[in-house]
């Protein structure tokens, strides 16, 4: 699409939003952005950079008259199909992306995308090392924390894009075909915005319906889902999970199982993946060593947003468990967790929207406490824990009821365990 002098409104002033102005800009277009907060949600050094450039603002809404007129409006991945100014735009026959089909349209590399209900984060981390090690130069970015936008015409060279993308971001596509795409998982997650889990799964398989019969299907093969919806891809599949699947290496991991099937898709030797794998420290906010206090170890799992990560974090340890969770719910059902929790957890500490949720589910199953904030949280924690136990923070729930996001809520956390003194 030739975006020269035409209308383009994007929705939305979060890091996404910006970045997809930013990249209109340099292609031409004329920009009008609106963003349903105050005008305090713009940096500063934005502000200043749209005033230079004539970018439109409009701050505390979205109206029907900002958006008339234009030939494309690129949505945060925030707000819902169904949100007004999305429907005025489908009423009004304008087109309607999101941030990383922008971004497609102008990416001259081939991409690798990476989606699933857990573990995204650590896997794209995880490829960018393997094909950087291979001599490949590796470009990361999208949900994982650098738009998209940010990266398709800033750099010379590269050989590969490894994208993180969420199943919010596949709503909107249209032609983004990834040339490896990867599910790792599919388990529950994003109900407050999904009406159910098949409206969740087919967003998440949206990765693989443009691909072609050049283009790769990785995917778990624990999955049953996708196993069977694969039968209709036009891409090739590989299964990873499978038995035997580490051949000779002691890999089991399914993470890691997934980044090497990757890199044999590329030709990439098992020992390079596998010495990647030995040097990697992990990905902050998730099951983040903090500190051991006491004999007490302190754990940083904030990035743990769903029932499955909390269910991974709590079979990986095998210590007793001061857990802190809660935050905003997104509809999720934690009773399968009652069991598990039973078992390993010591004291549970609710906290945030969730907690009179947490407190129906699991009272009666586990001992259960509840404080009025994270701060509360770690010092009820402390009180309560003894040499050889683990505080885990692994809320299972959006942060935005009290954080920013959850690397704002992991790194109060770190801030408030690094600051426990010695002799409470």
């Amino acid at each position: 699409m030739d975006l020269s002098d035409k209308k383009v409104t994007v929705l939305g002033a979060a890091k996404s939003g910006l970045a997809a102005a930013a990249l209109l800009r340099r292609k031409g277009a004329r920009v009008f952005l609106s963003e349903q907060g105050g005008i305090e949600k713009f940096p500063l050094d934005f502000l200043s950079w749209a005033r230079a450039e004539g970018v439109e603002i409009e701050a505390g809404g979205h109206t029907r008259e900002f958006i008339a007129g234009s030939a494309l409006m690129v949505t945060s991945p925030g707000i819902p199909y169904f949100a007004p100014p999305l429907v005025w735009a489908r009423e009004q026959g304008i087109k309607i992306w999101g941030e990383i089909e922008l971004a497609f349209q102008y990416c001259p590399w081939p991409v690798i995308a990476v989606t699933g209900s857990n573990g995204k984060t650590t896997v794209v981390n995880l490829i960018t090392q393997v094909l950087n090690a291979a001599g490949k130069k590796a470009v990361l970015c999208g949900n994982v924390g650098t738009p998209f936008c940010d990266c398709v015409d800033k750099l010379a060279d590269a050989d590969w894009v490894v994208l993180e993308v969420s199943s919010f971001q596949l709503e909107t596509i249209e032609h983004f075909r990834p040339h490896i795409g990867v599910c790792l998982n599919f388990s529950q997650n994003h109900l407050d915005r999904h009406k159910d889990m098949e409206e969740y799964f087919t967003a998440k398989k949206r990765l693989f319906e443009n691909q072609t019969s050049g283009d790769y299907a990785i995917l778990n093969d624990q999955c049953e889902l996708f196993k069977d919806a694969a039968k209709d891809f036009r891409s090739q599949v590989v299964f990873f999970n499978c038995p035997g699947d580490g051949r000779s290496s002691d890999v089991r991991n399914p993470n890691f199982l997934a980044v090497l099937a990757v890199s044999r898709t590329l030709g990439i030797s098992d020992d390079v993946a596998l010495n990647v794998f030995r040097l990697f420290p992990g990905v902050e906010h998730r099951m983040e060593k903090v500190r051991v206090l006491e004999g007490v170890e302190y754990i940083n799992d904030s990035k743990a947003t769903t029932v499955e990560a909390g269910r991974w974090a709590l079979e990986s340890l095998d210590k007793p468990v001061i857990w802190i969770c809660g935050g905003r719910d997104k509809n999720l059902d934690y009773s399968v967790l009652k069991g598990l929790a039973g078992r390993k957890v010591k004291v549970m500490i609710a906290i945030g929207e969730a907690r009179d949720k947490f407190r129906q589910t699991f009272f009666g199953h586990v001992p259960f406490e509840v404080a009025d904030s994270l701060s509360a949280a770690v010092a009820l924690a402390r009180q309560r824990a003894r040499d050889g136990d683990c505080v885990l923070l692994s809320p299972m729930c959006a942060s935005f009821d009290m954080f920013k996001n959850f690397e704002e809520r992991g790194t109060v956390f770190k801030s408030l365990v690094r600051n426990l003194s010695e002799d409470a």
